[in-house]
């Protein structure tokens, strides 16, 4: 047993001292993986355990100025980083079909070097999508997705800057800034509140987006097994196969949010068209309604709509409707909150009116027969 942890230790330290690159060898978190690795197994523990449990009697807190500002930082911050790789190599330097690593002291090779670390650091920077989350209380966002996602890549990043801080698979950190460019743009606005919603139309494009970017990081990877190329391999099949793992695991996330999608939104036209007709009765009776607020209009929230709310800028463009849970406030602000067995409740003629809806896929099937029949009996 001694001479195997011997073996292991002197291969791990071969690997560190020669096999690496010595340029990046004293730049802080680079000396050694188990901070990388500690961050990245506490920030799974602290997502998925500890931090529902320190939330679970406690308020969901409201980040709208918060969520402003991160995601205006976020976005100046990818574009920067984005802007550097493009200096560094991408425009005009650099080879689209091979790219070799470029080992020396040169000026624009260190560039390259030090854009790497810095994407290396926006991955963590990247944890407070999680934590403005967890604070909020929407854990139905923190998906086993998610937290894989989030928690491997920043090892994953540190590998290729401790031992190929350039060249070919750098084109993936600066194709994904690109794509963060736009996300945390399009969460910023979305954060700002309902009356900016009509400029964040382009939503429905994101998440294909997202999946077309893991299309072209494999696709781009992977030439390099058809051609000659002085660039580590082990690197190339790292990254390519990332972009294989997580296009699969955003098409099945898609394809399973967005499939009761068409069945959800029947129980909705149904639902409206009860209440309109109750409302209608109610109208003729009394001469008006005690709260009057419709739920849908056009498929959206008639008070306001925090879309998406910033999911995290890695993850598919999500609403909260089709996520199963909604509650929002006469007011237009996210409350968040478990669900509740009343489809919708109103107040008692105070216009700034409670008002809740819970979609339960379970019960979609009974929902949609029982507002059929009220419809029908009212007719």
């Amino acid at each position: 047993m001694a001479f195997i942890l011997t073996d292991m230790y002197d291969w791990y330290r071969d690997l560190m001292d020669n096999k690496s690159d010595p340029r990046v060898a004293d730049w802080p978190m680079m000396s050694s993986p188990l901070p990388t690795l500690a961050l990245c197994i506490f920030y799974a523990y602290f997502s998925k355990t500890l931090a529902p449990r320190i939330m679970e009697k406690r308020k969901p807190m409201d980040l709208r100025n918060i969520l402003v500002g991160y995601n205006l930082f976020q976005t100046i911050f990818s574009t920067w980083i984005f802007y550097e790789y493009l200096q560094s190599g991408w425009w005009g330097h650099y080879s689209f079909k091979c790219q070799p690593v470029d080992y020396s002291d040169n000026p624009l090779a260190l560039r390259m070097a030090r854009t790497c670390w810095w994407y290396y650091i926006s991955k963590f920077t990247e944890f407070f999508d999680t934590l403005f989350f967890l604070l909020r209380k929407k854990n139905q966002h923190v998906s086993t997705l998610h937290v894989i996602h989030h928690g491997c890549m920043p090892f994953s990043v540190w590998m290729g800057l401790k031992f190929a801080p350039g060249g070919h698979s750098t084109f993936f950190a600066m194709l994904n800034s690109f794509v963060h460019i736009v996300m945390y743009f399009y969460y910023m606005v979305a954060a700002l509140g309902p009356k900016y919603q009509k400029y964040i139309w382009w939503k429905k494009y994101l998440t294909a987006f997202q999946m077309l970017q893991f299309v072209a990081i494999f696709t781009h990877q992977f030439q390099l097994l058809f051609t000659d190329c002085d660039y580590p391999k082990g690197f190339m099949v790292w990254i390519g196969l990332h972009g294989v793992m997580f296009l699969f695991l955003f098409s099945d996330f898609y394809k399973q949010a967005y499939s009761k999608r068409k069945a959800r939104r029947a129980v909705e036209a149904n639902n409206a068209k009860y209440d309109a007709l109750v409302n209608g009765a109610s109208r003729k009776q009394n001469g008006s309604v005690a709260n009057g607020h419709h739920l849908y209009q056009n498929d959206k929230l008639s008070n306001g709509d925090l879309a998406n709310n910033n999911q995290g800028a890695c993850m598919p463009v999500l609403d909260d409707d089709e996520l199963h849970q909604r509650k929002v406030t006469g007011n237009g602000i996210y409350m968040n909150g478990m669900p509740k067995p009343a489809a919708n409740s109103y107040s008692n003629g105070n216009s700034n009116g409670f008002v809740e809806a819970m979609r339960d896929d379970t019960d979609d099937a009974v929902t949609s027969a029982a507002a059929l029949d009220r419809v029908r009996k009212i007719q």
